[in-house]
């Protein structure tokens, strides 16, 4: 019976890594049903990007209250999980600090120090954040694109850090209360959290510390699994995301291999448009743009997954400054739901079943996608490199090239060019006309 936690911690930490890996298995399928996208070029500017962007976090500090907030969890939290591995050691053996006689009682002292440090950090960033969040109007975190479980969503995740501190510092606190001796200098904040637990006897005090102990760690496990319902991907995604990130000029467009083939088999006079496919090669054209998330590339439908909706990329889009419909970071989230409502789709029939449903139309709309005005300003926003306009483009494409579905001043612009060679309605010989007055 001596070694029954053991057995229990055992089993909840299988159990939590296992789930955990399903479902990152479950997201990565997901995922790769996107095109394949070959961005493994540049690899030292793409090293260079990730560790600027994902880890250095260069970006969120452009606005930098949030930003430096941002970074207090963000390096608190990791750092503070590395107290994970000492968890899983006495879960498992069933030592007691494991790490004080590795590290010694010097260096672990200051190590333990440190990271209630931080860990006071993440507190008072995430009781910042949950403030500014529900009692503050700041316009990108009250839009109503975030009404229902987004907003729940943030505000949970916030609760479950808070929840994770304060076990951490009750931990500490009983031990210290507990044995002053050894863990003096160890806790120079949970120390004078708990003053109320020098009244308590040792084994009360021993109840109370393991039990924080036990709830850090089954809350670690929660959160851990809690992420594949949650914006907080992130978390995992930002990396591969910023890696694989187009490191092309923002906005350049992709030519189609399919579009530059026909162009030239019309401008060789030699070509016979009429021969059979050489062998090996597509006889059905791929359908031009994105109608669906099959239609996308695998690392769009990756950035679905690593948005955080944190909405920046929409508070600066002037489309939805003006009041049009469109929101680069609800584009985001709903390719984020409709790669979720496919991949559920595959789980419960083993493949995927035609739902009669479609990204475009069902999900985003005509309005939204031709109200972007192409200018990049979400692009350049993005703390992880997302890039919403590449989505746009696609489904741009894909109502231009395969439904003719542009609007009639687009029509018009493209006629003028065919005409004219010019997107305005005059004569070709009338082009220079404006330099005569000069």
């Amino acid at each position: 019976m001596q070694y029954i936690d053991n057995v229990v911690f055992l089993i909840l930490l299988v159990a939590g890594f296992g789930l955990f890996a399903k479902r990152l298995k479950e997201l990565y399928r997901n995922i790769k049903l996107g095109k394949e996208i070959n961005r493994t070029d540049r690899k030292a500017e793409r090293w260079a990007t990730m560790t600027r962007v994902a880890l250095g976090q260069s970006k969120m500090v452009k606005r930098p209250i949030a930003g430096i907030l941002h970074i207090f969890i963000y390096v608190g939290f990791v750092i503070i999980n590395i107290e994970l591995l000492e968890i899983v050691i006495d879960g498992i053996f069933g030592t007691h600090r494991f790490l004080q006689g590795v590290l010694g009682e010097s260096f672990y002292a200051f190590f333990t120090g440190f990271l209630e440090i931080l860990a006071a950090l993440v507190v008072f960033a995430v009781i910042v954040f949950f403030i500014r969040r529900n009692f503050y109007d700041v316009k990108r975190l009250t839009m109503k694109e975030l009404f229902g479980w987004p907003k729940e969503d943030a505000n949970w995740i916030l609760i479950i850090e808070f929840a994770l501190m304060v076990a951490f510092f009750t931990m500490n606190g009983a031990d210290y209360y507990a044995d002053a001796a050894r863990f003096s200098g160890n806790f120079p904040i949970s120390a004078h959290l708990f003053p109320f637990f020098q009244n308590m006897d040792v084994e009360t005090l021993h109840i109370i510390e393991k039990s924080a102990w036990w709830f850090h760690f089954v809350g670690i496990l929660f959160f851990m699994n809690y992420l594949y319902y949650s914006k907080h991907l992130h978390i995992i995604f930002a990396f591969p995301t910023t890696w694989y990130a187009n490191l092309e000029k923002k906005g350049k467009f992709n030519n189609l291999d399919s579009v530059t083939k026909e162009i030239k088999l019309m401008m060789d006079p030699n070509a016979d448009p009429y021969a059979a496919p050489a062998e090996g090669a597509e006889e059905v054209p791929s359908k031009f743009g994105a109608e669906d998330i099959f239609d996308l590339n695998q690392h769009q439908l990756l950035s679905a997954y690593s948005c955080t909706e944190c909405g920046r990329c929409t508070s600066v889009c002037p489309a939805n400054i003006t009041g049009k419909k469109l929101s680069p970071r609800l584009i985001m989230m709903k390719t984020r739901d409709r790669l979720e409502e496919v991949g559920k789709n595959i789980n419960k029939n083993g493949k995927f079943v035609d739902d009669g449903r479609k990204l475009l139309n069902d999900y985003i709309t005509k309005e939204e996608l031709w109200a972007c005005t192409t200018c990049n300003a979400c692009v350049e926003a993005c703390p992880v490199l997302i890039d919403p306009l590449s989505i746009i483009f696609e489904m741009r494409r894909f109502l231009v090239m395969e439904q003719s579905a542009a609007p009639q001043e687009l029509n018009l612009m493209m006629t003028n060019v065919e005409n004219n060679a010019a997107p305005w309605q005059y004569n070709q010989a009338d082009r220079l006309n404006w330099a005569k007055d000069n």
